[in-house]
């Protein structure tokens, strides 16, 4: 048993920092691994926030409607018995002093690509960290609280992170402005709104400051990332007769639709070439052991989120069709997951039956691959020396070229066309 700092993770590689909007728990209470503790406010979306060590609440540190950086300390637990402390209990026992002032015997111990992400994104030397995992494992609560505390010193002026999030929503600049907080800093209160252009809604604010952080990522990503596109079409004569046979058994609600079958075939090919499943950490690819499936999710307010469906690979064709409801439900009503927006490890993107024929996307890094679909459309044929119509779906693939090359990628997509002409078994086995 042992005390724990809860702290605000980074559910993203553009996450910053986000705005607590209510406690689902109180001091005193006992908590379990997994439990909702919180619902947090970020650019892309309200999450609720997961805790995964078991424990009592001890003190809440950050009150509701008040916004703070990744890293922060939002509240302490006592009685803390979770993995780690089980792998650590283990080791030869040692005093508190001597615990806290043990290091890694030859630089950062660090197996996670996420944190290895993180620590490049936000400049964090590894090598400077002080491990509090077990024998001086790295942990992401480590890279948050580096990052916190350079983030700090950094800082110029003096100002609350909610102020300096409306000051750059409204073009004001923080130094020209009086602060009224403690040592002068400047509050939310303090930041001027003749600036604001009339009309905009909240809704409209969030969603501009979603686009400009997507807009960051993505441009990052087409700098940073050696991009390589393959295109196949695939026959889904298959599928859609499967289909048809299949809803014609089961009421409206709980019908399938195309996106579950293609879901189903991009986990199924990701899982077999694992290559395009992991992360592009430092200067080597880091593979994934499951398939966490980013979808791509347009938010009607505007902007774009990209939730995983967990270990999709797993899971048959119903799973993941009722799953996904629930996925875009939950995304557009501002309610996702914490780990959901944090463990993507390959993303598809489809624009339905209104979207275009093809689509070309671009990789969420560190992700090493995006697969993409357009919508399915009837298109002329040649079987057996006749001409027919069939219904086909492009399937396009971004690559990271680091990871893979274009023939790994050829195989990728000829296995999605496999999986889908034999559409019954994705029901029945991953």
């Amino acid at each position: 048993m042992a005390d724990y700092d809860f702290t605000l993770p980074a559910l993203g590689a553009d996450m910053e920092r986000a705005t607590i909007i209510e406690w689902r728990v109180a001091s005193g209470d006992h908590v379990e691994r997994g439990d909702i503790v919180a619902i947090i406010d970020t650019e892309k979306s309200e999450i609720e926030l997961e805790i995964w060590h078991g424990g009592t609440v001890r003190e809440i540190l950050v009150d509701a409607g008040e916004e703070v950086p990744v890293g922060a300390v939002l509240a302490r637990l006592t009685g803390v018995d979770d993995l780690l402390g089980a792998l650590a209990s283990s080791a030869p026992s040692r005093g508190p002093a001597e615990a806290s002032a043990r290091r890694p015997p030859r630089g950062a111990i660090v197996r996670s690509p996420l944190v290895r992400h993180l620590a490049e994104e936000r400049g964090i030397d590894l090598e400077a960290v002080q491990g509090t995992g077990p024998g001086g494992l790295v942990t992401r609560r480590d890279v948050d609280v580096a990052s916190a505390e350079q983030q700090r010193r950094a800082a110029v002026v003096l100002a609350s992170p909610r102020a300096r999030r409306l000051a750059d929503e409204r073009g004001v600049a923080l130094a020209g402005l009086t602060g009224t907080g403690p040592a002068g800093a400047i509050l939310a209160a303090d930041v001027p709104r003749s600036t604001s252009s009339p009309g905009r809604t909240p809704a409209m604010v969030r969603a501009d400051s979603m686009r400009r952080t997507l807009a960051a990522l993505m441009a990052r990503s087409k700098r940073e990332i050696p991009h390589y596109y393959l295109a196949q079409e695939i026959d889904m004569s298959a599928a859609m007769e499967w289909l048809g046979g299949t809803n014609a058994e089961r009421p409206p609600a709980e019908r399938l639709l195309p996106v579950a079958l293609l879901l189903k075939a991009t986990a199924t090919a990701a899982a077999r070439h694992r290559e395009f499943n992991g992360f592009w950490i430092e200067d080597h690819l880091e593979v994934s052991e499951k398939v966490h499936l980013g979808v791509a999710v347009a938010l009607r307010s505007g902007g774009l989120v990209a939730p995983a469906i967990l270990d999709a690979e797993d899971k048959p064709v119903t799973v993941l069709m009722s799953e996904l409801r629930d996925l875009v439900a939950r995304a557009r009503a501002g309610r996702l997951r914490g780990a959901e927006m944090s463990s993507p490890t390959i993303t598809v993107t489809s624009l339905g039956d209104r979207g275009p024929d093809l689509v070309h996307g671009v990789i969420y890094p560190p992700q090493v691959a995006l697969v993409g679909f357009g919508r399915i459309i009837a298109r002329p044929m040649v079987l057996d020396g006749a001409v027919v119509a069939r219904p086909v779906v492009t399937a396009t693939l971004a690559g990271d070229h680091r990871a893979t090359d274009g023939d790994r990628g050829a195989r990728m997509l000829a296995t999605i066309d496999r999986v889908l002409q034999s559409p019954e078994d994705l029901e029945d086995r991953p």
